[in-house]
């Protein structure tokens, strides 16, 4: 059962692929795009709410580009999946393909859709309706 839509898979993948990239001049988008297999356009909208929510910055000019904004520790999976929560969703767009998404992001989302999926799994409908009966 996928909790994390294609806008959030490419967040991950984009804030580590800046995390690992950006350490001597700033990331392009059309660099990171090309790495995962996307057309920019699809891109652009991510990388923007990632800038507005402070988790990347975005650097102008001709050697411009997106770097880390803080402290990698500092920045959770959850950070950066409210931050694509925000941005505008492309519903033609593709799921990112490259090997950090199908190496490291979708194995550990996959870990965490597991302990949500046993979480779940310990909830039942009488637990919920004496809940729900002692609000009355």
């Amino acid at each position: 059962m996928p909790l994390v839509s294609r806008k959030g898979v490419l967040a991950i993948a984009a804030v580590i692929d800046v995390a690992l990239n950006a350490r001597s001049r700033p990331v392009s988008a059309k660099a990171l795009a090309a790495r995962h297999k996307l057309p920019p356009r699809h891109l652009e909208p991510v990388l923007q709410a990632l800038v507005r929510d402070g988790i990347l910055k975005g650097i102008r000019g001709p050697h411009g580009g997106y770097a880390v904004a803080r402290d990698f520790r500092e920045i959770t999976a959850e950070d950066i999946l409210r931050a694509a929560g925000t941005a505008e969703e492309n519903g033609d767009a593709p799921l990112p393909t490259s090997i950090l998404v199908d190496s490291v992001v979708h194995p550990a989302l996959l870990e965490a859709e597991r302990s949500f999926s046993s979480a779940l799994g310990l909830i039942n409908v009488a637990d919920m309706a004496r809940q729900a009966e002692a609000l009355k």
